[in-house]
């Protein structure tokens, strides 16, 4: 057989058997009891069965035998044990669902053990009141004697039987005398029960089990029912710490009902334990604003911390047992004779008392020389007007303490009596403002200087003192809630008498800089952008003083300011003489430059040179410090002022230099040929928007190359404006070299400055790294040498020189190609040959037919060992043209002109 079939069986069996037992029970009230104890263990037997087939919802709607059951209390006498049946009955599912999680069944947060271990708790607690209405016998009433609760045998006839009831098969009760003395012996055993331990250990099973599933406000709602349990029971210590656990959480959410609920039982607790901090504490928050206490209720609060204060034993709270009240009675009287500590300190900043604080400073920042203000605003919000002995302030630097205390003396009868003429008396409902101011130290400043707790003192020396801290500049555990509440409302604050402020319009500043004192001397900068790359940059600084007195000890710290790109660090160099040789050992940054003193309207001017060795901008720095006296409030202190100037400049170069290789005939090059002269140009145009001289330039060759003609500047002295450029030209020879890569040519040294009447502007030399050049060696060179024009119809002799630049004999064919222009006389075609370094010379007389810029005849030359030597190379070094001018006329001849 399956065991589906052996399950539906069961079910079917444990069907048939409620019916049965609910058939009677609905019928007869008198043995209810007698029922409920049999439903109770087959309801039990029946979850088990069905939480062991993992059913959760069949098991969970077994439970509707405790819904028919609920209404059928029985007798009345014995109410109680309906609801201790009922609780049992919750607390058994209860476990019965935690073992089955712990076997593998999978609980959510809305469906675990704990909601019904709270259920459970919940009967028990009516079980406990139930208890002590019907079971509220007087003492001289006794225990039955014989016991009715006994049975001869010591055993029942059937499970759930009343033990008086043996041997009654019937629905009647035969004997009301018997049943009486029952019920008084079940009353007076619940009497001795501990209702508080059982509803406890209920409540702890819940409270496990919703921080289990993460629920928080279920936790902390039975986690006030276990301490006012415990405060039931008298263990008051216990139930302060769940109390105070609990409170933390309602103030931060704001529930105010129920925070009182709890500051209410916490206050009783502190009272029997006759605890003077937390009964001091309690009492200031239930005076506070959070509290929803009635007015008359605060007025007795109020007048018990008062007593408190003056070392007196306050009046009991209402509602405590008359017991647990003498003994705490005894313990106050203890305390008052004691000779212990009086001054409790208590942080305000984790509950909310009836007092409230805000400080403030009335800038966010102060000059040395001017007197730090602040204010500080008061507010009590207890039934009655209450005076407080002292309010004093402390700082993070100690030295200021002293001048921020308002100290007032009174008789203690005196503390709740209000006094127009008292400073400290807070009225309930009035905002009341204290002003201080301190001169602050020359050394904080650039310090903060920061409100790092408000210290108010309640009561005196002579009873009991209790010193008010807040945190900073004030507030409470509900300030920052209130201050976003009065943030988002538009409500329109009514009107108020000018000595007088809303509080909420108060803000908490709790800290100020202090900066230096206000400069009076002027930093003036004078120059002349943009800076040339590499030049001495003249940057002019002028101090003046304005002070009534003598600047003393002034300083001035000069270049450029500290943060940039650290390559412009390194690339810009400051010095104090002009005539120096700036390198990259110089620094960017010239600190405390000793000036001197500064009489009343001096004035001093100190140039400053910049050398900055890339273009771009460039952000300086000019920093002027001094010191001075001065009188603040009647205190003569000594103030270091300083000024400081920023200047950006931007950094061009001076100019630009083009160079190029030509030819003889002025013609590009783009390699040269060893041994035949070329020339190399360079061009300086000037790209500064000042005039430029170029005081002299120099052409350093490099050992590969030699100067044709004796090297000399051609651009000395010369004046450049924007735009305008200078040229020199030079001869050069490259002697043959192995390295096909490319010759070095050397540098181009300029030298050069500002055009100033200033004849000490010093002189910048820039060096340009000419490139390098690719030389070429060539079989054959030839040159012409002919007349610079020609004229008509006069001869004109051109002498060919071809010379041999190999080890080789050349064997040249050489002809010429007439040309429209002229008529010549020679050679026209010949074939010879030209030893190794030794030249040949043709002579050709060449006979002009017209006038103008004329083709000359072409020279062809044929290397039979080279037969890549082409005319188009011939033709970069003999000339192809020539201009040629009119004949002179005969008579002109004639006439000797």
């Amino acid at each position: 057989m399956g065991s589906g079939v052996v399950h539906h069986g069961l079910r079917l069996s444990f069907l048939l058997l409620f019916s049965m037992l609910f058939e009677p029970f609905e019928k007869d009230v008198k043995l209810v009891w007698d029922f409920v104890s049999v439903i109770f263990g087959c309801g039990l037997v029946c979850c088990v069965f069905w939480f062991f087939l993992k059913l959760i919802l069949s098991s969970l709607t077994q439970l509707k035998h405790i819904d028919l059951c609920k209404k059928k209390i029985g007798s009345a006498e014995l109410a109680f044990e309906h609801a201790a049946w009922m609780s049992k009955q919750f607390q058994a599912f209860g476990d019965l669902f935690d073992e089955a999680i712990k076997l593998g069944l999978t609980a959510i947060q809305t469906q675990n053990p704990g909601f019904y271990y709270q259920q459970a708790a919940y009967y028990a607690q009516e079980r406990k009141q139930l208890a002590s209405m019907l079971c509220n016998h007087d003492s001289s009433v006794v225990y039955p004697n014989p016991d009715p609760l006994e049975t001869q045998t010591g055993v029942l006839d059937f499970y759930g039987q009343r033990p008086w009831r043996q041997g009654i098969l019937s629905f009647d009760l035969s004997d009301p005398e018997k049943e009486k003395l029952g019920i008084l012996a079940l009353q007076l055993k619940e009497k001795n029960v501990l209702h508080s331990e059982l509803i406890i250990a209920l409540l702890s099973n819940a409270v496990a089990q919703f921080k289990k599933y993460k629920c928080p406000r279920m936790k902390s709602h039975l986690m006030v029912q276990m301490g006012e349990e415990y405060y039931y029971a008298k263990d008051y210590t216990k139930a302060l710490k769940l109390l105070d656990y609990v409170m933390c959480e309602y103030r931060s959410e704001g529930w105010w009902t129920l925070l009182t609920s709890i500051l209410t039982t916490a206050l009783k607790c502190s009272y029997l334990m006759a605890q003077l901090k937390d009964y001091i504490t309690y009492s200031l928050e239930l005076l506070g604003r959070a509290s929803t206490l009635k007015e008359d209720q605060k007025s007795r609060i109020e007048k018990n911390l008062i007593k408190v204060l003056m070392n007196e034993s306050p009046d009991p709270e209402p509602d405590c047992d008359a017991t647990a009240v003498k003994a705490s009675q005894k313990l106050w009287a203890d305390r008052v004779s004691l000779a212990g500590s009086n001054v409790f300190t208590i942080e305000v900043q984790d509950f909310i008392p009836f007092v409230q604080c805000k400080a403030k400073f009335l800038a966010p920042s102060f000059h040395v020389d001017v007197p730090v203000q602040f204010d500080v605003y008061l507010r009590a919000d207890c039934p009655h007007p209450i005076r407080f002995s002292k309010l004093c302030i402390s700082f993070n630097n100690q030295d200021y303490n002293q001048y921020c205390v308002v100290e007032e003396a009174y008789q203690k009868s005196d503390i709740l009596e209000q006094s127009s003429q008292g400073t400290m008396c807070l009225v309930p409902g009035k905002t009341r403002k204290f002003t201080f101011k301190f001169v602050a130290k020359t050394e904080d400043v650039g310090k903060k200087i920061e409100i790092t707790s408000v210290d108010l003192i309640l009561g005196s020396e002579s009873g009991r003192c209790v010193i008010l801290n807040w945190r900073g500049g004030g507030g409470d555990a509900a300030s920052s809630q209130e201050a976003l509440q009065a943030a988002r409302s538009f409500r329109r604050r009514p009107k108020l008498p000018d000595n007088e402020v809303h509080w909420d319009s108060l803000t908490i500043q709790a800290s100020t800089m202090i900066i230096s004192r206000v400069p009076n001397i002027s930093v003036q900068l004078r120059h002349e952008p943009p800076a040339l790359t590499n030049e001495m940059y003249c940057l002019i600084v002028t101090v003046q003083s304005h002070e009534e007195t003598v600047a003393k000890d002034v300083k001035l710290t000069a270049g450029l300011k500290p943060g940039q790109d650290a390559n412009l660090t390194q690339k810009t160099q400051v010095t104090l003489r002009g005539t120096d040789a700036c390198d990259e050992s110089f620094p960017a940054l010239l600190p405390d430059i000793p000036v001197g003193d500064l009489q009343p309207g001096e004035k001093l001017e100190k140039p400053i040179y910049i050398r900055c060795g890339t273009v771009g901008a460039r952000m300086f720095l000019v920093y002027v410090s001094y010191l001075i006296n001065t009188v603040v409030e009647g205190k003569e202190i000594l103030c270091k002022c300083h000024r400081d100037e920023t200047v950006t400049i931007e950094t061009v170069f001076p100019f630009d230099v083009a160079v190029k290789f030509v030819s003889t005939k002025l013609e590009h090059l783009d390699r040269v040929f060893a041994d035949i002269p070329f020339l190399l140009m360079t061009d300086i145009l000037s790209a500064s928007p000042w005039p430029l001289t170029i005081v002299t330039s120099q052409l350093q060759l490099s050992p590969s190359m030699t100067p044709v003609d004796q090297l000399e500047s051609y651009v000395e002295n010369v004046v450049l404006q924007t735009g305008e450029s200078a040229s020199e030209c030079f001869c050069l020879r490259c002697p043959p070299v192995t390295n096909a890569t490319g010759v070095a040519t050397g540098c181009y040294i300029i030298s050069w400055k500002r055009s100033s009447p200033v004849e000490s502007v010093p002189v910048v030399s820039t060096v340009i790294t000419l490139p390098h050049v690719i030389v070429e060696s060539i079989p054959l060179h030839v040159n012409a040498d002919l007349p610079s024009f020609g004229r008509v119809r006069e001869s004109l002799p051109v002498r060919y020189h071809l010379q041999n630049k190999t080890n080789l004999v050349q064997d040249v064919e050489v002809s010429v190609e007439p040309s429209d222009a002229f008529m010549f006389s020679g050679l026209k075609q010949i074939r010879l040959r030209i030893l190794p370094g030794t030249q040949q010379e043709m002579l050709y007389n060449f006979y002009p037919l017209m006038a103008g810029y004329q083709q000359l005849p072409s020279l062809h030359v044929n290397l039979l060992r080279f037969p890549n030597f082409t005319n188009q190379l011939l033709r970069r070094f003999i000339p192809t043209h020539i201009f040629v001018k009119l004949g002179v006329p005969k008579q002109a001849k004639r006439a000797g002109l």
